[in-house]
């Protein structure tokens, strides 16, 4: 059986893999609650780039800390692929989830759908990154671990949708997303810690792209994609700003009004 490494870059793989979870994690957050306070066209628009932060914030988390996964005996190679398929699987879990607590009535059983939607979507893009891997051996996983894994996503999932739903101030949707972004670390990491594998030795080259060649590349691209979306975020007015500043325009339009009759 190889050896597993979950860290062969010590700490800068975990550290860096939850930054970037907890940044998609607020970035959906924020944008759900602009979301919920929008109508129309604009909540459908507010709602699909929270789906997008979350989803991309959970994927990149998930291959910056298989940036660290080595296997003694084996180089590792990843399926492009089916890589790629992990991150549309995400977008669109993520998506539906997010809508159906957008756009759902009864919140309560949004929120419960949403959740167990979301969660099984993620533990999904997990595994079939998982299958993505390439090495010379057998992948085998720990029934009760990777069950503890989907448990932990579902939960996770069903947090953070209350959360959008719940918390509305700044602060509280840091402190949100801290915690967010720790429960999906912990299914990530509970579910690597169900892998087994049985290494074959092999001279042979194996198929696909090393991780500095596609993962690396990709998880920077989108990991600037949440950072310039976090500042467009950051600099939109809220929908409290945008009345006030029609209130303020309309109050001024008045005034102007009212002086132009007394000249």
């Amino acid at each position: 059986m190889g050896h597993l490494d979950h860290a062969t870059f010590g700490w800068l793989t975990p550290v860096l893999s939850y930054a970037m979870a907890c940044i998609g994690a607020a970035l959906g957050l924020r944008c759900t609650v602009r979301a919920l306070g929008a109508t129309g066209r604009s909540r459908r628009n507010w709602l699909v780039t929270a789906a997008s932060a979350i989803g991309t914030g959970i994927w990149t988390m998930h291959f910056v800390a298989m940036l660290g996964f080595g296997v003694s005996g084996t180089d590792i190679r990843y399926d492009v692929p089916l890589t790629v398929l992990s991150l549309l699987v995400a977008m669109v879990v993520v998506c539906a989830g997010v809508f159906a607590v957008g756009y759902g009535r009864d919140r309560t059983r949004a929120l419960l759908i949403g959740g167990l939607t979301t969660g099984l979507g993620v533990a999904s893009m997990h595994y079939l990154g998982m299958a993505a891997v390439r090495l010379h051996g057998d992948v085998g996983y720990d029934p009760m671990r990777v069950g503890l894994s989907v448990a932990i996503a579902v939960v996770a999932a069903t947090a953070a949708l209350w959360a959008a739903l719940n918390i509305k101030s700044p602060v509280a949707v840091t402190l949100a997303s801290l915690v967010m972004g720790a429960a999906v670390s912990s299914m990530h990491y509970t579910g690597m810690f169900a892998v087994h594998v049985e290494v074959t030795p092999s001279g042979e080259s194996l198929p696909g792209a090393t991780a500095m060649q596609f993962i690396f590349p990709l998880a920077v691209g989108l990991g600037s994609y949440l950072f310039l979306t976090s500042a467009f975020v950051a600099l939109s007015p809220t929908t409290g700003e945008r009345e006030a500043s029609a209130s303020a325009q309309q109050a001024d339009s008045a005034a102007a009004g009212r002086q132009a009759r007394t000249a």
